[in-house]
Order: C-alpha cells, then structure tokens, then sequence
C-alpha cells in the first residue's frame, strides 16, 4: 500500500516519517499535532475493522485507584453526550467489533474497533468528548468508585458498608493469589516509582479517594499533550486527523506536563519478605505457599534490552526442555513453576520473574539455591546453536503472525507499540523486529554472548527481591473484623445531619440509576446499516487425501489439523480427555523423550495441540457428536516439518515418563484452581447449566467446577506409584483407540503454499490407513440443580439457568435477542449500577439448548438472584419500544459477524461445517434474528424461561454458608 503523500497532510498536523514494515504488511505513519503536540500513530492497512487508540499517561503515586476509577467515570458522560452511561448506551446502538476502556500501571486506554465507516464515526464522537470533555458527575463517582450507604439505604438503624463498581471489581481482582503475588513483588521492586502502588486500586485504599482527588487527577492527565493517538486499518491518517481536529483538539493549547517515570533506585543487595494471602478456615496450610524470585532489568523501550530479556526468557523458560523451567518442573520444593514466571516488559524497566507454587516457607532459601545454581551451570556449560536458533525461529514467527480470533489484530499492534510511546522509546522499532533479529542471529554465534547476559542480568545483579506469599487461614477474618469495626466506629462518629446525608445520596443516586435519559442525542447505526450476510471463506476438498483446503492471506504461515471422530468412550474415558490432550505436546515420542520432544517442537513449529470438541445436533442438543484435533502451525519454510511432526504425535506419542505425567497434572491442578476468581461466573453459569442437557454436563464434567474438583482428586492419586502406573497405563489405551480413527485433514496458507502441503501429506501418510468404528454418543441429560460452591472469594458469582432449544429451533433466535434485551433494559442497571457487581448480564446457548442469567465480582447474593426473576417480570409487565429491541437485535448480529484471523476465519468455516452448521443454516437464523420482535421475546420466555425450570448456581466464600443453605443450596466444597 502506498504511503500518504505529503500534500495530503492535514495544516494542524505535522507528519514526522513514514515506514514500511514488509512482515506485517504494513505502513507506520507518525505524526505530531502542531498546537498541543499530541502524538499519532496511524499503522495503514488494507484492512477494514479499523480501530481507534487514545492513552493517557497516568502515574498514580497510591494505591487509591484513581486512574481506574477515572477509566469508569470518564466513560458516564460528556458536555456533548450529558446522559448517564453513553459508553453502555453507544455498545448496544453500535456494530462494533471491540469496544473497551483499560488502566495499565502507567496509562490509561480508550479504544474501539468496528468494521462499519459510520459506526467507527460515530463511536470516535462519543469516545473524543468522553475522554476530553468528561462530565464527572459525584454520583457517578460514587456509583462506579466507592461510596458509604446503609445496608438499608433509607434505614440509618442498619450497618454502614461500602459500596461501588471498582471497588467490588478489586475486590474480585484481589481474592486471586497471583494478583497479590504480582502486586507485593512490584511494590518491593520498585520502591520509588509508579509501579510501586496498584494502579487498579486496593480495596481497603480505594476508600480513601475523594472526589476532588478525581477531579484534579482528571485536570492534570487527560489533555492532549499528555495524549498518544493510535490508528489501524484502510482509513486514511488525514481523515482521522480532521476529526481528531473538529471534535477536540482545536479546542487545547499545549501544557507543559510533568509527569516523569524516573528510573527506579537501585538495591545493592537482595531483598527478601514474607507475607501472607487468604485461604479458607479449616482448609489447611500445608503446601499452598509461593516463591518467587524477581530482577530489575533495563529499558522496555529499548529494542535491544528488549529482546535480550526476551531472549533470555526464552533460553531459560521457553519450555519443559529449559533448563530453569526443567529445574523448576522437577524440584520436589513445588508442586509447580509459578504462573509468574517469566519476562514482564510493559513497564518501563522490565521484571524477570522465576518461582515456585505448592511449597512451604521454610523452603526460600533452597529455592535462591536451585535458582542460581542452575543459572551458574547454564553460564559455565553454554546454550547450543541449535537453541539459540529455535528461539529466534520462535520470534520471527510471532511477529508474522496475523492474530485477532480474540482481540482485533490492529490493536494487537497498537498495544505492543504504546509501551515505547509513553516512555520515549521507538515504537516502529518494536514493530519492526526483521533488522534487530538479523543482529541477534549474528550475535548469538558468540558462545559466550547468552552466558554473559545470565551473568549481567541476573548472577551479577543485585536488584532481586525474593517474596513468600504463605497461606494464612485467619486473615481474611481479621480483614472483615478490621473492616466491620472501622465501619462501626465510622457510624458512631455520625451526626443525625451525616445519616440523613448519606441516606439521601443513596436516594439520589437510585434516582438518578432509575432516571430515562434522552438517548437520542447520541449517534447510533440502524437495522439498514447492518451488512449482508458476511461472507465465509470458501475450502476445496480432496477426496484422494481426505483434505479440505482453505487459501488465505497468513502472511507466511502454514496452519494444520488433523481431524478423527471421538471413537465409543467408557464415561471413566470420556473423562480422561482433557488430560490427554495436555500432555500429547508436553511428553515423548517415538524414541524422543520428552525434553527432546521439546526442542523438536520448538525448532520445527509455531506450537502443536491437541483439543476435544463436542456439539448437539442443530435440531437436538441431546443428539452429541464428537472429534479429536491435532493441530500445528509453522512458517511455510517448515510445512513439511510440521506434517512429520503431527503424524508422530499422532502415531508415537509415549504414556510411559511417569515423573513428567505427575508434574503436568499438578501444573494442571495449580492453573485450574487459580482461575476460579477470574471466571467465577462461566463456572457458576456451567453448575447451574449441568443437568440441562448432555453438551452442558460434559462442559461442567471436563472444564467446570466438577473439572477442577476431579483435577485435585486426580493429583493426589498421582502421589501414589500405583495410582501414576494405573492412570498412565488408562491414558495409552485411550490412545490405541483414537489412533485407530479414520482421518480428515484441514490444510490453511496462501495458495501457493497448499498444493506441496498436500502432496507431503499424502506421502507423509501412505499405507497408514484408518478404521471407522462405532462412533462416541451421550445419553441424554435431563435433571435440575441448586448448589453453592465455597473458595476463598470476596465477592460473588450467580447464576440461573434454564432448559431451551437447539441453534435450528424457530424460537432459537428470540431468546439470543432476548439476552440482549434483558441485560440492555434491566439487568446492566439492576445488578451493576445498584447493586454494584462488576458485571452481570443474560444469553442463550443455542449449542447445549441453555439460558443462563450470571453475575460477575457480585457482592450481593440471594438478591441478585431476585433480580434474575424480577428482569422476567419487568419484560412482562412493561411497555417496551422499538428502539429497544433493535439495540438487542444490533448487538447479536455483532456477534455474528465478528470478524476472525485468516486462519480463524477458515477454521471457524471448516468446523461448522463439521457439526451441520452450513451456511444456510446460518442465514436462516441470522433472518429469524432480523425479524424478532417484542411479542416474541415475552412469548418466548413465558414459554421457556418458567420459575420451576430454574436450575440455580453460585460460587461464593465459606461465612455464607448460613446464607446459601437458607436457600436451600446444596453445599459444594472445591
């Protein structure tokens, strides 16, 4: 693509260069505005999901989270858009593909992306004079903050107690181990600076922000000369500029801020502290301590510090082959590596952490002994070539790579190049790796180059502090003790004039949250902006290999799979395929064992797998088909490496290394446990989906709580030798049965690429026929539930579910309308806003034939469940307009249309293909979408959604056990 010529230069901006960067196909354009010297990075691409970037720098020196709440607040409207939420308002009149709004440590982002010319208009209207011309309004702080309320509201008899949406969101965010691991490390770090305090905000400190400390956060931060601008996609630079200009920027003078990011002081000699985190009363001690070890290392923002730190991450903990993760996977002081392990280069001087979890206090120091032992044998012995080789392979491939399944592939790249912008570093640079990896390939000829970085960075250098975070069963008590006495104390202290003051903001603000604002003045898309049908990348199949074909544009990659239908499994089988599809990539093969295994994978791919996926029929949930899938990805020079590797995968994977086996399933178990704070609310919703229908109880059975509660059992089994020999010797027969499966294949990469891809498959495959056997099936699920599960939480997480209809069923598309309808109209207002849950919100799933209701980071309970039936009423007994309905029906087709990857696109096509999702199918239920209306939402869930059919789930901390078997909740200890 042709750069901009400079006459197309827009007068209030000034361009400062212009760059090609070939891997990513891509032009880099950098421009300064003249009057404010705001910055703007325009990455021009023959894309159209465009996406907008603007970040702050922002620098709290507290552990208040201002910055986060300011992130909340700026977003509840604007001089020019003064209604209450138009950020909530402008995701359901919108087709965007991402909207969000992020605090990191030492910025603050709002960006969106939408694939839509208005829609994109529209939302930089809103996002400009949000983040320039916020309104602030005290109430909204209060809501979205913190505020002190009864727990009554209009009864000053009753306790006080705190409230707010950041508040709980921290709270949640908080509950979780690793984030305090994170957090204390950073704070001993980085005594002096910025990264010092949670940027996010603690709990017991975010009550100690007042409002007028928002206010002239605000003041100081959010101007445009303190503002860095970020672009992605076919819209040209100049056009953004003349908006950019119009809607704000014409408006500010520049202002000489001050906000500097010194380095941090450095240690001159190692620092260690002990401190604790809360675990359940009556759950024990034992084993549950982390240790970690952290060194401050250079600049992010220089690319060659950068990449060196990245280097040395990757020599030392790229995978189980190396040497400080090997050290850290087998020593008996663990259960396992710390999820922190690793290279953090985000701020502006990097953190390279490495530890243990599973262990006990008393062990630090053996830790420090393994750690540095294992670095000074690396230093004395050297890395081979052929390492050091496949770690740069590693890198070249991850900068080729076009991502975007999850996130959209043009802020990917925007977030990697804002870092080096908020500290003054080259953000093309960082972009574009192809010179600096040349120089590394040269550099790494130098035996002695790697061992000296060791030695440098980490052996020479005494900035490390070491942090034992050990599990206390009385601290969270302590810390409710602490709170309720200071809250009593605080009520004491209150005047009659203080209630009645606080009384009366509780008042105000319900008001204000029940309060109808005129949401015409925002800009909005219609029904007739939404786009035909998108249409689906198209494969070719051949019939000779078995293959389906897809040409797309992946910039030099070659992605595979290989297919095989799920053979009958026993329930005891069934249950083992998460297991087995963790360790296909992780254990030996052939003659390989599993540390060779590993430079294989590495110096031959971009990564290889192995997952399940199951689904009902479109007419029939119940009705389950299954298939296993291999997969693998690699830069096409490899395409035949890649092949090879997969049909040894596939036809020489080893169960026999018994050490390696325990060692993953209590990696597994750590990782499982951690991420029941972070998705409390997908577990709560797939406990009360479980008996809906058999899809819902596999889902629950292999990753929900009962997942996690049959990993804990699995891992204590595994400590036995004749529990690890009967489970290893149950997994290679699962594996003689799958192996024995008649195969597809799926072969995605540029045209050119896929006729070799093809030929090398069918001559890797030769002569290694399968068998079609007796395919895997469910019995049908049909029974109703109501648990509560009890861990160590903060907050709460709710759900409801009842039984429906399969994707094909004619009112399918009413209840996905319905979700929208719900969450938009009373759920968002009910449980967020007044009740302070960090989110909550309805949907259909039409693949296990559910509706669900859920909470996220609640600290409500039995009312929220209240809410969930109340929301039913509200759709019953109100008068709804259109305007309503067509904001649901916006929000579905969003969904459907987001766009994919290249290659997510193709696999996206392939497996809906492979359950009967065709096209047709598709259209028929986006045309049902287009044409719901609100007589069909009432009758749909007068229909389906009846109080009798509830199924009910929460997860919640062990002091509401009284609460929850109140409500005739089952217990369901993890």
């Amino acid at each position: 693509m042709a750069a901009e010529t400079d006459n197309a230069i827009h007068p209030a901006f000034e361009k400062l260069r212009s760059h090609r960067i070939g891997t990513l196909n891509l032009e880099v354009e950098e421009y300064r505005h003249k009057k404010t010297g705001a910055r703007h990075l325009h990455l021009a691409a023959d894309n159209d999901e465009n996406v907008f970037f603007v970040a702050l720098r922002t620098f709290p020196m507290d552990s208040t989270g201002v910055a986060h709440i300011l992130e909340h607040t700026a977003l509840c409207g604007s001089e020019r858009f003064p209604v209450r939420d138009p950020f909530f308002m402008m995701i359901r009149r919108s087709l965007n593909t991402f909207m969000n709004a992020f605090t990191s440590s030492d910025w603050t982002a709002y960006p969106f992306a939408s694939m839509n010319r208005k829609d994109f208009d529209n939302l930089l209207t809103v996002y400009l004079d949000s983040v320039f011309f916020s309104k602030l309004d005290r109430l909204d702080f209060a809501q979205e903050g913190h505020r002190l309320e009864f727990e009554k509201p209009d009864d000053p008899t009753s306790d006080l107690v705190y409230r707010g949406v950041v508040y709980n969101e921290m709270k949640g965010a908080m509950s979780s181990p690793t984030s305090q691991l994170w957090q204390n490390l950073s704070s001993h770090l980085f005594p002096t600076t910025t990264y010092h305090y949670n940027s996010g905000g603690e709990p017991d400190h975010i009550v100690d922000l007042n409002y007028d400390d928002l206010l002239q956060f605000y003041r100081h931060h959010y101007h445009p000369s303190n503002a860095i601008f970020a672009t992605y996609g076919n819209i040209p630079a100049r056009e953004h500029h003349e908006k950019f200009e119009a809607l704000a920027l014409n408006r500010f003078d520049r202002l000489d801020i001050e906000l500097p990011v010194k380095d941090e002081k450095r240690l001159f000699a190692p620092v260690r502290v002990e401190q604790g985190y809360a675990v359940n009363e009556g759950e024990g001690t034992d084993a549950k301590t982390h240790i970690v070890m952290g060194w401050l290392l250079g600049h992010s923002f220089d690319l060659q510090e950068n990449l060196e730190g990245q280097l040395l991450s990757s020599v030392l903990l790229e995978n189980s082959a190396s040497p400080l993760m090997r050290a850290l996977e087998t020593t008996d002081l663990g259960h396992a590596p710390s999820p922190m392990c690793g290279l953090e280069d985000s701020n502006r001087e990097m953190t390279f952490v490495c530890g243990i979890e599973g262990s006990e206090p008393e062990r630090r120091a053996e830790l420090e002994q393994l750690v540095e032992a294992t670095l000074q044998k690396v230093v004395e012995e050297g890395v081979s070539q052929e390492r050091l080789e496949a770690i740069l392979h590693q890198l070249e491939l991850h900068q080729r790579e076009i991502a975007g399944d999850q996130f959209p592939y043009g802020l990917q790249l925007i977030m990697s190049a804002i870092a080096p912008m908020v500290h003054g570093g080259d953000p093309v640079e960082l972009l574009d790796l192809e010179p600096v990896l040349a120089t590394l390939r040269e550099k790494i000829k130098d035996p002695d180059y790697v061992p000296n970085l060791i030695r440098r960075k980490l052996l020479d250098n005494a900035h490390r502090v070491t942090l034992t975070l050990r599990p206390d069963e009385q601290l969270e008590n302590r810390r409710q003790h602490a709170i309720r006495e200071a809250l009593a104390k605080r009520k004491a202290m209150l005047t009659d004039a203080d209630k009645a003051e606080i009384v009366e903001r509780a008042k105000a603000l319900e008001e204000r949250q029940m309060r109808k604002d005129d949401d015409s003045i925002l800009p909005k898309v219609g029904l007739d902006d939404v786009p035909l049908q998108m249409p689906e990348p198209e494969g070719r199949f051949d019939a000779e290999v078995g293959a389906t074909l897809y040409a797309r544009g992946t910039n030099g990659l070659v992605y595979q799979q290989l297919v095989l239908p799920l053979p009958e499994l026993s329930e005891e089988e069934l249950l083992l395929l998460p297991f087995y599809t963790t360790l296909i990539s992780e254990v030996g093969c052939g003659d390989l064992d599993y540390l060779q295994m590993q430079d294989r994978i590495s110096a031959e791919s971009g990564g290889i797998g192995a997952s399940f996926t199951a689904k009902g029929q479109i007419d029939d949930v119940q009705a389950m088909s299954g298939y296993l899938i291999f997969s693998g990805k690699a830069l096409s020079r490899n395409s035949k490496a890649l092949t090879r590797l997969l049909k040894d995968v596939y036809t020489g994977v080893r169960f026999d290394e018994k050490g390696r086996i325990r060692e993953i399933i209590a990696q597994i178990r750590a990782r499982r446990e951690q991420a029941v704070t972070g998705s409390g609310h997908a577990l709560a919703m797939g406990a009360a989906a479980q008996g809906l229908s058999s899809g819902a109880w596999l889902s629950y059975r292999l990753g929900g709580l009962a997942g996690i509660r049959g990993t804990k059992e699995l891992d204590k089994q595994l400590k036995t030798e004749e529990g690890l020999v009967g489970f290893c010797a149950r997994l290679s027969s699962l594996h003689d049965k799958i192996r024995n499966q008649s195969r597809q294949y799926l072969l995605i990469g540029e045209e050119e690429q896929l006729q070799p891809m093809l030929d090398e498959l069918a001559a890797a495959w030769q002569g290694l026929e399968g068998v079609q056997s007796n395919a895997w099936h469910m019995a049908p699920v049909n029974y109703q539930t109501r648990e509560a599960w009890l861990t160590s939480t903060q907050v709460n997480f709710c759900a409801k579910a009842y039984p429906t209809v399969a994707v094909d069923h004619p009112d399918a598309a009413a209840l996905t309308v319905l979700g929208g309808f719900l969450r938009n109209g009373y759920l968002h207002r009910a449980i967020r806003e007044k009740g302070g849950a960090y989110g909550g919100g309805a949907g259909q799933d039409s693949v296990n034939g559910v509706f669900r209701f859920f909470s996220y980071r609640d600290p409500r309970l039995a009312e929220t469940l209240d809410d969930f039936e109340a929301a039913l009423n509200w759709l019953q007994s109100e008068a709804h307009d259109e305007q309503s309905l067509e904001e649901a029906i916006l929000g579905v087709i969003g969904q459907l249309d987001r766009p994919r990857s290249p290659a997510g696109a193709a696999r996206h096509a392939f497996h809906n293909q492979l359950f009967g999702r065709t096209p047709e199918q598709r259209v028929r239920f986006r045309e049902r979408v287009l044409s719901v209306s609100i007589d069909e939402l009432k009758r749909v869930a007068k229909q389906w959604l009846a109080p009798e059919q509830a199924s009910v789930a929460v997860v919640t901390s062990p002091e509401n056990r009284g609460l929850v078997e109140g409500l005739g909740l089952s217990i369901q200890e993890l």
